[in-house]
């Protein structure tokens, strides 16, 4: 056993999300939403530096050392798995842990809505999941494909750094590829599954020009491809599309997306204020013509007017799946507008102490 192993085995019994260790700190651990100290001794280098490197390969360890950071997957048990990623910091080394569940649950399992599910039926074209870093985009993306496999026969190929949920063949043939041990780049990957027969691929991240290129590419040439992006809604998640291209060729991409894009799930965490835990929030964006209207003429702005009209479609606000959430008393008013778009909707929710929030500069921090 790791000596490493040890902090895992808490995290796992505890219940916690994300173990954090840091040269001169104490090991530490979030739990819902909040970081706690595990112990008070803090982690000298000689110990994190190899407990770092126990559970890593030998030249991936010596490639974290040249160049300040590395991504990838290490399993303990058959029911415990974390991504992995250690980093360079101002006292020495670093590395946070986060626990990846090895049972994938269904979209009804996670409490989203079910108009998510139907993403999986189509043939192709781009479905977005976008949100925060740690806001379950992975988790609703593994449901979401593991829907496909139990259901259609196709060929779908993941594209992740590094991979996380692991996915077994049920109806479906599944090819889970890492950057950078299977391909350089999330676009190498991309481009690769052009020539493999793909019906469906998933980019773990579209972070940059060309990577976001090939995704519309693929998804115009009959390619079902899902991709995460780090926004937090709809509107902005079309913007950031079309803002990484240059102003000459923005109309274009506009017209392409217009013409390929099939939906966005936007989604947050929000710390629960009925039991212990975090309760999912989707803003949900399903193409229409009016939709692709808009994106096509750059009125992105008109989106929030098609979305929040647009529940026959499966349509959902961010702001109003919020609300429903504070009523249902599962979040508390405060977390609802801290996490809310239009903070003047939630603000006559507040507590009193409260009120004066946004009057003369007020504001509220998360704790």
């Amino acid at each position: 056993m790791a000596v490493i192993d040890q902090y895992f085995k808490h995290l796992v019994s505890t219940g916690a999300s994300d173990l954090h260790l840091s040269e001169g700190q104490p090991p530490k651990m979030r739990t819902h939403g909040a970081i706690t100290s595990i112990s008070e001794g803090v982690l000298e280098h000689d110990t994190l530096n190899h407990m770092l490197k126990e559970i890593c390969d030998d030249a991936a360890y010596e490639r974290f050392l040249e160049r300040g950071d590395l991504d990838f997957a290490y399993e303990m048990d058959a029911k415990s798995r974390f991504r992995c990623n250690y980093f360079k910091q101002n006292n020495g080394l670093g590395a946070v842990f986060r626990l990846i569940p090895t049972e994938i649950k269904t979209i009804q399992d996670l409490n989203v809505p079910e108009t998510i599910e139907r993403f999986g039926d189509l043939r192709s074209g781009l479905v977005l999941v976008t949100g925060p870093t740690g806001s379950g985009k992975s988790t609703t993306l593994a449901a979401l494909i593991d829907y496909v496999n139990r259901t259609y026969a196709r060929h779908i190929i993941t594209v992740e750094e590094p991979i996380e949920f692991v996915h077994n063949n049920k109806k479906s043939t599944i090819s889970q590829r890492e950057v950078p041990i299977h391909c350089p780049s999330f676009a190498d990957g991309l481009r690769a599954s052009l020539r493999e027969d793909a019906d469906i691929v998933l980019v773990g991240e579209m972070r940059d020009l060309e990577t976001i290129s090939l995704a519309l590419t693929a998804a115009e040439t009959g390619l079902l491809v899902f991709g995460t992006l780090h926004t937090n809604n709809a509107r902005k998640t079309v913007d950031r599309l079309v803002d990484v291209f240059p102003s000459d060729q923005q109309s274009q991409v506009r017209t392409m997306l217009a013409g390929s894009l099939r939906g966005v799930v936007a989604q947050l965490l929000l710390r629960r204020d009925d039991q212990p835990g975090r309760v999912a929030v989707n803003e949900i964006l399903v193409s229409t013509p009016a939709v692709s209207s808009v994106i096509r003429e750059g009125a992105t702005q008109k989106l929030y007017d098609i979305i929040t009209g647009g529940k026959e479609h499966g349509m959902q606000f961010m702001d109003d799946a919020i609300w429903e959430k504070m009523l249902a008393g599962q979040v508390s008013a405060l977390e609802a507008y801290m996490k809310a778009i239009n903070k003047s909707r939630f603000k006559a929710a507040l507590p009193p102490e409260y009120t004066d929030v946004g009057n003369s500069g007020g504001s509220v921090t998360e704790d």
